[in-house]
């Protein structure tokens, strides 16, 4: 192939241009990038490829100088790349690194599904979690199920009932699990407990209950937050509760909860007794038997560390 600067300028000359023209595309052609793509791909190339590509290069270095300089693109958020084509030079467009960036969070927050849950869950890291020693048994049986899970998804695996008092740390490990599992490629799905219910409730008018309760039960892995915050109806404690616990528990599905309350005192002070102050300590037994089937108790202590 003939030099490219000396090719240009004849091909410019013979074209009659303008000199401001001529310049840019002198620019243009003798750009490093493009010579460098035009040397390695020599053998790919038509012998009159500066003849025919012109545009595309002019296209190539004009709008990868504006992601440069941060100016309005032809694509913004994407950036020229110069490829082969039928034997020419031609133009695509992929994403800047900055666009990756925001594509991969996007992509991250679509694996954690959050129900009425705050906000802040979403920056929730493990390495963030304070592991004083009234909260080291909690991180690393975090971390073990999170290694366990990884390394065999589609096995059962039992995960954790973490219960104590106010502002421990019991939702922000939970959002710090999944936001774990989220960038190792898994889904999850947070559901703040009272919320939830009245959601349900209100879904009664509009038909729209047994949607919503398909969206929670068959969840890849579930994490009920604050189970027991709110008193329960005996509704939502056997059709709404019980009915997810009993199609995780056969489908063998990875659920988390968080409770102010003890699994003992979640069954005979919460569970029982229904808002009508029935007491029914069978239907509160086979709900338990589902909770201590789907996951193992952790007590988590220490001072209140929520905002006062």
């Amino acid at each position: 192939m003939e030099d490219i600067s000396k090719t240009m300028q004849e091909m410019m000359s013979k074209r009659h241009l303008n000199r401001n023209y001529r310049q840019l595309m002198d620019q243009a052609f003798a750009d490093p990038e493009v010579t460098a793509f035009i040397q390695a791909n020599q053998a790919d190339l038509a012998e009159d490829v500066l003849a025919r590509s012109a545009s595309k290069i002019y296209e190539f270095v004009t709008e990868r100088d504006k992601v440069r300089q941060g100016g309005q693109t032809f694509a913004t958020g994407y950036e020229p790349r110069l490829i082969v084509a039928n034997h020419l030079l031609d133009v695509a467009y992929v994403p800047t690194a900055a666009t990756m960036e925001k594509q991969a969070q996007q992509q991250l927050q679509r694996r954690v599904r959050a129900i009425a849950m705050p906000k802040d869950i979403r920056n929730a890291e493990l390495d963030n979690f304070d592991n004083d020693n009234d909260r080291m048994e909690a991180l690393m049986a975090a971390t073990e199920f999170i290694d366990n899970y990884e390394n065999s998804p589609h096995h059962r695996h039992q995960a954790l009932y973490l219960s104590g008092s106010f502002g421990v740390g019991k939702t922000y490990l939970l959002a710090a699990v999944a936001n774990q599992l989220a960038a190792d490629g898994f889904s999850s799905t947070l559901v703040h407990f009272p919320s939830f219910a009245v959601e349900m409730k209100n879904a009664i008018a509009k038909n729209g209950v047994g949607d919503k309760l398909d969206a929670i039960k068959k969840a890849p892995i579930l994490m009920i937050d604050d189970i027991g915050a709110d008193a329960m109806s005996a509704w939502v404690r056997d059709d709404v509760l019980g009915v997810i616990l009993e199609y995780r528990m056969q489908e063998e599905l990875p659920t988390f909860f968080s409770s102010n309350f003890s699994m003992a005192q979640l069954e005979n002070e919460h569970l029982r007794i229904s808002t009508r102050g029935d007491d029914e300590p069978l239907k509160a037994q086979r709900l338990m038997q589902r909770i201590r089937f789907l996951a193992r108790e952790i007590v988590m202590v220490g001072v209140n560390r929520r905002p006062q």
